[in-house]
C-alpha cells in the first residue's frame, strides 16, 4: 500500500477510502507503469492534502502485474476480494486489460483504466448483453491513435508506400488492425507487414522485407525495448527511413536504448512534459518531487493517470458514497469540471460513451529531439497553449 493519507493527519482515524493501483512496475513496460503510478501517487496527495473523500483518506493498494495476463487477472481477484478496493485506476497493457477488467465488471466495481489503449477496452461490457459497463478509460485508444499515424503519414508527409511493423501481442495486433484499417480509409494497403515477439533482438528480416517492398515510411506498434531494435537495426543497414507508430515511441527506453537513432520518431501524446500551462507546471513539480526524478519515463502515462484518479475522486464526492452502481454513475453524468493534466474534462463520459479522450483534437503529435519528446507541429504548440 501507499500511505497517502499519512500526509493528512486530521483525516487517519476514520476509515481510508482503498483504491486498487495495478500496472508493469518491472520489465520492458515498466516506463509507463512507473509513471502511471506516480501520477495516481500526485494525485492521492492532492487530494488528501485537502481532507481526503467524504471525510476519508485515500490508500492506495498497488501491485505490479509485470505486464503478465494472468497475473493481472490474479491481482484484480485478490484487490477486489481480499483487499476490498471500491474502484481500481491503472492497467497499461492491452492484454492485460482484457484478462482482468471481467472481474471489476462482475464485482459492479468502477475500473478507470489510465493507459491500456486497445480499442475494445471499454467496449467489453456493452448492452445488451451487460446493461451496466464499469470499464472507463483516461487514454487515447487506438482507433484514434491509428487515425493520427496515418494522418502524419499520408496526409501531413506525402508517402504513399507504408510497412507496418507490430509486436505479437494483443496489443500489438489490434493495433496493427486499426492501422490497416485507417490506411484502407484513405484507399491504402501497407507494402508489407512484420510481426516480431517481445524480447526480440534481431529485427533484420523485417526490416529488409519492408525495405524490399519499397517501404518510404515505418509505422510501428510495440513498446520501447523491441521499438528500439527497430530504430538501431534501421541505423545499422543505413536506411533512411521515417519510424511513426503508437505512443510506446516516447518511452524512456525506446528513447535510451536507441539513442541517436531514435531521433525523428514520431507518436500521438496526451501530455508532452512542457511547463506551458500553471496547471502542468504544478503537477511536473509534483510528480519529480514523489517520482524523485527529473525526467517522467512516459509523460502521457503520468498525466493519464493524474487525470484517472482526479475524475474518480469526483465521482466519488459527487456519488456521496463509495458503492460502486452510484460511483459508476457519477461518472456517467460528472456535474463538476475536472480540471486534469491532460484537458479540463466536461462531462468526459455518458452512459453510452466511456472514453474520457475521444477525437484527435485532444492529442498532439510528439517527436523525439534531443534525447526527449516535444510536440512535433508548431500548430499544436500554440493549441496546448491556450
Amino acid at each position: 500500500c501507499w500511505e497517502a493519507w499519512a500526509m493528512c493527519p486530521s483525516t487517519l482515524a476514520q476509515e481510508p477510502i482503498r483504491i486498487g493501483v495495478s500496472g508493469p512496475f518491472t520489465g520492458g513496460s515498466s516506463p509507463m507503469g512507473l509513471s502511471m503510478r506516480d501520477g495516481i501517487r500526485v494525485a492521492a496527495a492532492e487530494i488528501n492534502a485537502a481532507g481526503g473523500l467524504l471525510g476519508r483518506p485515500i490508500l492506495l493498494v498497488e501491485r505490479n502485474d509485470e505486464a503478465r495476463n494472468e497475473r493481472g487477472a490474479k491481482i484484480a481477484q485478490e484487490l477486489i476480494g481480499k483487499e476490498k478496493i471500491v474502484a481500481g485506476v491503472g492497467i497499461v497493457n492491452t492484454g492485460v486489460a482484457l484478462a482482468s477488467q471481467r472481474f471489476y465488471q462482475e464485482a459492479r466495481i468502477p475500473m478507470i483504466t489510465a493507459v491500456a489503449t486497445g480499442s475494445i477496452v471499454t467496449r467489453q461490457f456493452l448492452p445488451p448483453q451487460h446493461p451496466d459497463n464499469f470499464i472507463f478509460r483516461v487514454s487515447a485508444n487506438d482507433t484514434i491513435q491509428a487515425a493520427m499515424i496515418v494522418e502524419e503519414a499520408i496526409v501531413r508527409r506525402k508517402f504513399r508506400k507504408v510497412a507496418i511493423l507490430a509486436d505479437s501481442t494483443n496489443y500489438g495486433q489490434l493495433g496493427r488492425e486499426d492501422l490497416e484499417r485507417a490506411l484502407d480509409k484513405m484507399g491504402i494497403r501497407p507494402v508489407a507487414v512484420g510481426k516480431f515477439n517481445i524480447r526480440d533482438i534481431d529485427m533484420t528480416r523485417q526490416l529488409l522485407a519492408a525495405r524490399k517492398a519499397g517501404a518510404e515510411a515505418l509505422l510501428t506498434y510495440g513498446i520501447g525495448p523491441e521499438l528500439a531494435q527497430i530504430a538501431n537495426g534501421v541505423a545499422r543497414l543505413g536506411w533512411q527511413v521515417p519510424i511513426i507508430g503508437s505512443w510506446p515511441l516516447s518511452m524512456s527506453n525506446f528513447i535510451d536504448s536507441a539513442g541517436p537513432n531514435g531521433e525523428g520518431a514520431r507518436m500521438p501524446q496526451t501530455f508532452v512534459q512542457e511547463a506551458d500551462t500553471p496547471r502542468r507546471r504544478a503537477f511536473i513539480e509534483a510528480y519529480q518531487k514523489i517520482s524523485r526524478t527529473q525526467r517522467m519515463p512516459s509523460p502521457s502515462a503520468a498525466a493519464q493517470g493524474y487525470d484517472a484518479m482526479m475524475l474518480l475522486a469526483a465521482a466519488i464526492r459527487q456519488a456521496g458514497t463509495t458503492f460502486g452502481s452510484r460511483v459508476r454513475e457519477a461518472l456517467e453524468n460528472l456535474e463538476e469540471k475536472v480540471d486534469g493534466v491532460v484537458t479540463t474534462y466536461d462531462r468526459p463520459f455518458s452512459r453510452d460513451d466511456h472514453e474520457a479522450i475521444d477525437h484527435p483534437g485532444q492529442v498532439t503529435m510528439g517527436e523525439v529531439r534531443g534525447g526527449r519528446v516535444v510536440r512535433a507541429h508548431e500548430d499544436s504548440k500554440r493549441k496546448a497553449a491556450k
